[in-house]
């Protein structure tokens, strides 16, 4: 009987210390993401100037000093903080969003981008929005991109800009390349990823197709 009440006590010891030893993981765990999350930058107000060197990131490494550039104003307003001379537009990170987004895409894309900024600033909604495009973009009114065009997006919810080294921090890159009314059929993509990175085919035969990738790295 002695045994038996001795081995009950080591396995009650032996349960309290595992469970301690849980607790104290749990508390190191959950300091250490507060910690990491006091780190990260959330909706940066940045500069012009830090803006530009921001949204410029998105575009391709030879295009940036030429590119457009649009950014946010102190009332959260957009506008252009830089004229640009090349077939490139940038668009700087938004602080009154929630997450980390900057884009690149070429001029010809500037319609459809434009014509959806509008629509938003209208008050219509996502399903409005791409109705009326859509609409648009049968008729003629809205200009759709005559050959593929690229948009180029580094995204995040934890991403931000480190303005002490000019560089983008955890966030992903995308290549959204636009083929107006493209198909399957047309292109031999896939309509889903074979794989997380591999390229696939988004909205067939619409107006705004357009082929995915996301790079693992």
């Amino acid at each position: 009987m002695r045994i038996y009440y001795s081995l009950l006590t080591l396995i009650i010891l032996l349960a309290s210390c595992n469970n301690n030893q849980q607790q104290k993981e749990a508390e190191k765990n959950a300091t250490t993401d507060e910690q990491v999350s006091k780190e990260i930058p959330r909706n940066q107000i940045l500069s012009n100037e830090q803006q530009i060197a921001a949204a410029i990131i998105a575009a391709p490494k030879k295009a940036r000093e030429e590119a457009k550039v649009y950014g946010y104003d102190t009332e959260g307003k957009l506008i252009v903080l830089r004229e640009g001379s090349n077939e490139f537009i940038c668009i700087a990170d938004n602080p009154e969003k929630d997450g980390f987004q900057i884009v690149s895409y070429h001029t010809s894309l500037e319609p459809i981008m434009a014509r959806g900024r509008a629509l938003v600033k209208e008050g219509k909604s996502r399903k409005e929005k791409e109705e009326t495009r859509s609409s648009e973009a049968k008729s003629g009114i809205l200009k759709l991109p005559e050959s593929p065009a690229t948009l180029h997006i580094y995204y995040g919810k934890d991403g931000y800009f480190d303005t002490k080294n000019d560089s983008i921090i955890n966030a992903k890159y995308r290549y959204v390349v636009y083929i107006p009314y493209a198909t399957q059929a047309t292109t031999g993509l896939p309509l889903s990823p074979n794989v997380s990175s591999h390229p696939w085919l988004m909205f067939p035969g619409k107006y705004n197709a357009h082929i995915m990738i996301t790079p693992t790295e």
